[in-house]
C-alpha cells in the first residue's frame, strides 16, 4: 500500500517576473516500511523537492502545481491549519542542518516538548517524561542534563539526535531526512544511519531519505530515485541500481567514486556542471551536453521513462548508446 504518492509535481520559483521550476514533473510512491532514497548531486532539487511535501515553500515568488497524495487527501488543496495538524503528527522532517533550525533561544528539551504539546493531550508530567524517553532512544546517555541545555552546547551528532528525536516524537508514518550526515564524521553518520533503520523497523513509518552519499544510499535504502536538473532520471531497488545502472548519468556518479583497487591517479570528473534555473533547457535531454561524444540523435525530445527490467525505469533513449569517453576522447 502506498503511503505517499506525488503526481506531476511542479515547484516553480520567481526570476525576473518569470517562474523556473526547481522540480519539473516529478511523480513517485512510497510504501510503508520503506526507506526510499533520493539522490543527486547539489543543486538538483533533492531538497526543494522533501520541503515542498510538507508544504514549506509559501508566497507570491513560489508556484507549487500537481498532487502530494497522502492517503485520501492532496496536500496541495489542504489549509494551513489542516497542514498544520500533518506536519510533525503524521509526517516529520530532519533537516539537514541541526544548527539552523533549531530554536537557539529554547533548551532542548522545550523544543522536544512543542510537538507533544500541539499534537497530543499528554499531561504536563507524561511529556516530561516522553522527553526523556526520547533522549535515551536517540542514544543520548544523560537526558535530564541534554534536556536542560541549549543547541550550541551540544555538538553536532547530538543536534541530529535531537533533531531525530523531534521528528519522532509523535509517531509519525512518514520521515522526511534530508542529507541527516551532512558535516558530520564517519563513526557518528554510522551511528545515525544505524538510529534510522532501528527507528524505522520499530515504528514501521516510510522514510524519504535525500542524500548525495552513495554510500549511505547502498547502507540503507530499499529504493532509489536518481535526481538531475529537477527531474527524476532513474528508479531502481538499490541492489539493481547499484549492480546494473544504466542512465548516463547514474553510470557517470558511479565511475566518479572512488575504487578500492584502482590503479588510476586520478577522480573521474563528470564534465560540465548542472545549469541555472533560468539556463536550463525544458526540451530534449537535460543531461545531454554534459556528454557531447554521444549523437544528438541518441537523445530524445521529449524523454519519457523506459521499463528496462521489473522495477527499473531510466528516461531518455541515451542510455542505449551511452559509453565512457577517457582522457584522450576516445571509447573506454
Amino acid at each position: 500500500m502506498d503511503l505517499l504518492a506525488v503526481r506531476n509535481l511542479h515547484v516553480g520559483f520567481r526570476i525576473n517576473d518569470a517562474f523556473y521550476d526547481a522540480v519539473d514533473g516529478v511523480s513517485f510512491t512510497l510504501k510503508n516500511n520503506e526507506i526510499l532514497a533520493i539522490v543527486g548531486e547539489s543543486g538538483c532539487g533533492k531538497s526543494t523537492l522533501a520541503t515542498s511535501i510538507i508544504r514549506l515553500h509559501h508566497g507570491r515568488n513560489v508556484r507549487v502545481t500537481g498532487e502530494i497524495l497522502y492517503g485520501e487527501r492532496n496536500l496541495l488543496e489542504l489549509s494551513e491549519e489542516e497542514m498544520d495538524h500533518i506536519r510533525g503528527a503524521e509526517i516529520a522532517m530532519i533537516f539537514q542542518d541541526p544548527l539552523s533550525a533549531l530554536n537557539p533561544l529554547m533548551r532542548i528539551g522545550d523544543q522536544i516538548e512543542e510537538a507533544l504539546t500541539y499534537h497530543t493531550e499528554l499531561s504536563k508530567v507524561e511529556r516530561e517524561e516522553r522527553v526523556l524517553q526520547l533522549l535515551k532512544q536517540v542514544g543520548i546517555h544523560r537526558p535530564e542534563q541534554t534536556a536542560r541545555q541549549f543547541p550550541h552546547q551540544l555538538s553536532g551528532g547530538m543536534r541530529q539526535r535531537v533533531m531525530i528525536a523531534i521528528a519522532i516524537s509523535c509517531k509519525p508514518k512518514i520521515i522526511i531526512a534530508d542529507e541527516p550526515t551532512t558535516a558530520l564524521d564517519v563513526t557518528i553518520q554510522a551511528q545515525i544511519l544505524d538510529l534510522l533503520k532501528e527507528l524505522q523497523k520499530e515504528t514501521g513509518a516510510g522514510i524519504i531519505l535525500i542524500t548525495h552519499d552513495l554510500g549511505v544510499v547502498a547502507e540503507m535504502a530499499d529504493r532509489v530515485m536518481v535526481m538531475y536538473a529537477g527531474e527524476i532520471i532513474e528508479e531502481a531497488p538499490v541492489q539493481k541500481l547499484f549492480s546494473n545502472p544504466r542512465h548516463p548519468y547514474t553510470r557517470l556518479l558511479f565511475h566518479s567514486m572512488p575504487q578500492l583497487h584502482s590503479t588510476k591517479k586520478r577522480l573521474h570528473v563528470i564534465e560540465g556542471i548542472v545549469p541555472s534555473l533560468i539556463n536550463l533547457p525544458r526540451s530534449g535531454c537535460r543531461f545531454s551536453h554534459r556528454i557531447p561524444w554521444i549523437p544528438k540523435e541518441a537523445h530524445e525530445e521529449q524523454p519519457k521513462f523506459h521499463k528496462i527490467s521489473k522495477d527499473h525505469f531510466v528516461k531518455c533513449t541515451c542510455w542505449k548508446y551511452f559509453r565512457f569517453r577517457d582522457e584522450k576522447g576516445e571509447a573506454d
